[in-house]
């Protein structure tokens, strides 16, 4: 089958139903929904009142025969709108592959059902609220990743899952979910109270492989945090809890004859508070607060990786400018700091530098147990005492460039141990292999790039192919364009679809002025009318020569100017132009 590679979210599926079994949704009466699982000897039913908007876990019964059935695949969450509140199902599955054994399914088709029969009640400005609020929803949901295993917890890494006591394995597993990478927990609040009902998420690349004549499946899982979730210049940074915007999470998983290998790495966005707002020119320039205690951040940051993660190597790969708090090689408590510019060491096409941060950091990588090792008989052969902790400016691009050359670093050792690769042999010669590992790797670039900056990934062709191509810079300056399109035209209502979705902002039935209702300052309308007419006179006035060239000149040089003075005005007000997000209040943003 074809892999494929994404970033993920969770949906809730009745632990009744692991078999993978459809449920059946009944709309019975107008006061209640029935769910109920399809496989043999399943007498749960989860009943919903439509009214109340109570939950209750109960034997089958009698359902009316005039009840309207329909089958789904899982229940995302609910979640309370305008028009009061809306139960979110997946409509439609497809299975992914299997991983350690497990089936692993894709998230394909939703629907959005009201309780209400109907919103006439509404007045008009809520009924378009409503209405803006629903297109959000979709939106989240149309973007491309959500996954669900419903027996196996695709949270947590295989050394987490390795080291746990039999009270977690007891849990369901949303309670014992790791809550960064459950992008539907606030949708899920109503069913916590249901002990019969668990839940799971997850980003994937699945492969069945060959190396001499040995089958061994790769797996590449990318879990992305909830926890200040965004888009590219709207949330940058880390919040007042240490959490990174656009973090991260990567495992490499090898299963050969029953051993199984793991190898994580994480990203995230530079940890110190400071903004990159979008202001109609093609870089921002990045903001450092000067409200927020930096190395208190930094620190709850640190803290947090150490705990989850051990000892820490960050791999700082933006351009060098001025001192850095930390310096190269310097080693702190619990990590140590290493950086490398990567467009000056790659400039000219020098992409054989990166060869150079890889054997520079190799030792340390083998020191700190470069990778989770279990053999065939359940004993624990090596531990992953520390991870690789990599960002840019947007930790999407040369991040996951870095990562991928890291990552098979750890598969050279992996393979070698466990016996697919003789003594000598070198991955980069495995051809069939390469070309699975490379386009899995620049496939998880792009999906990450899409959910974050709105576009595919930059310098994918050097992670497909190894070297770099007058195309793929083609294709990185066409996919810049619309960066810039999305990043100051449509994010900010992505931004506000994200913030509304993961609870950032609730709706409140009762407010008749909602955020979506912001006036707009005079200048949004008036000045690009007038920069439009001017330039459309200019080029007229050219086309369209008067009676001397004096008097073409004088007219083409005064709508000329109008217009050039109208989009320097435009572009010095640049944040009254760009679509900004409404929902959050600035103050969380900045």
């Amino acid at each position: 089958f074809a892999y494929t590679t994404i970033c993920s979210c969770s949906v809730l599926i009745s632990d009744k139903c692991y078999n993978g079994a459809f449920f059946v949704f009944r709309h019975t009466t107008p006061e209640r929904f029935y769910v109920e699982a399809c496989d043999d000897g399943a007498n749960d039913v989860l009943i919903i009142d439509r009214v109340s908007t109570e939950m209750t876990l109960t034997v089958r019964k009698e359902i009316s025969p005039s009840a309207v059935t329909r089958p789904i695949c899982g229940i995302m969450g609910t979640i309370h709108l305008v028009a009061g509140m809306y139960i979110i199902v997946v409509t439609k599955k497809r299975k992914v592959g299997d991983l350690l054994g497990h089936v692993v399914w894709k998230a394909v088709e939703f629907d959005v059902i009201s309780y209400q029969k109907t919103v006439l009640h509404l007045t008009d400005g809520q009924m378009q609220d409503n209405k803006t609020f629903l297109s959000m929803i979709n939106s989240v949901l149309n973007t491309d990743g959500f996954y669900f295993a419903t027996d196996y917890d695709l949270t947590h890494t295989l050394q987490r899952l390795a080291n746990t006591s039999p009270e977690f394995q007891e849990m369901s597993l949303l309670e014992r979910a790791d809550q960064r990478f459950v992008w539907n927990g606030h949708l899920l609040r109503d069913f916590t109270a249901q002990p019969e009902v668990g839940t799971n998420p997850s980003i994937i690349a699945m492969k069945s492989c060959c190396i001499n004549g040995k089958m061994f499946d790769w797996n590449l899982i990318s879990r992305r945090s909830c926890f200040r979730a965004g888009v590219r210049y709207y949330v940058r940074g880390i919040d007042s809890e240490g959490h990174a915007a656009n973090f991260v999470e990567t495992e490499q998983i090898i299963q050969y004859n029953g051993a199984k290998a793991s190898f994580v790495q994480t990203r995230g966005s530079i940890p110190f508070y400071w903004s990159q707002r979008p202001n109609l020119k093609y870089k921002p320039k990045p903001q450092i607060s000067k409200s927020f205690n930096h190395l208190d951040g930094f620190q709850r940051h640190f803290d947090s990786q150490i705990i989850t993660y051990g000892k820490q190597i960050i791999l700082n790969l933006v351009k060098a400018l001025g001192t850095s708090l930390c310096q190269n090689g310097v080693h702190a408590t619990g990590f140590l700091y290493i950086a490398f510019d990567f467009h000056k060491e790659c400039s000219r096409m020098r992409w054989h530098r990166l060869q150079v941060l890889v054997d520079m950091v190799a030792q340390t990588q083998d020191d700190f147990g470069s990778y989770f090792l279990v053999d065939a008989d359940g004993t624990v052969q090596g531990q992953q005492e520390g991870t690789f902790r990599s960002n840019c400016m947007d930790c999407l691009d040369r991040t996951n460039v870095i990562q991928s050359l890291l990552a098979r670093h750890s598969l050279q050792s992996q393979l070698e141990r466990m016996g697919v690769l003789h003594l000598g042999q070198r991955i980069e010669d495995q051809m069939d292999f390469e070309k699975v590992y490379k386009n899995a790797w620049a496939d998880n670039a792009n999906a990450c790039a899409k959910q974050y900056a709105g576009t595919g990934a930059l310098k994918t062709d050097f992670t497909r192919t190894g070297k770099r191509t007058h195309v793929g810079l083609l294709m990185d300056g066409w996919n810049s364009m619309i960066r810039y399109y999305k990043n100051n035209f449509s994010d900010g209502f992505r931004q506000d679809s994200l913030d509304l979705f993961l609870g950032n902002y609730a709706v409140d039935e009762a407010d008749l002025n909602t955020p979506l209702h912001e006036p707009k300052d005079w200048k949004f309308l008036t000045l690009p009318i007038i920069m439009v007419v001017a330039f459309s006179m200019c080029i007229i006035c050219l086309l369209m020569a008067g009676d001397t060239w004096t008097e073409t000149l004088a007219y083409v040089l005064f709508w000329g100017t109008a217009s050039v003075v109208t989009a320097g005005v435009i572009l010095f007000n640049g944040r009254d132009f760009v679509d900004a997000p409404k929902l959050v209040q600035k103050e969380k943003m900045d």
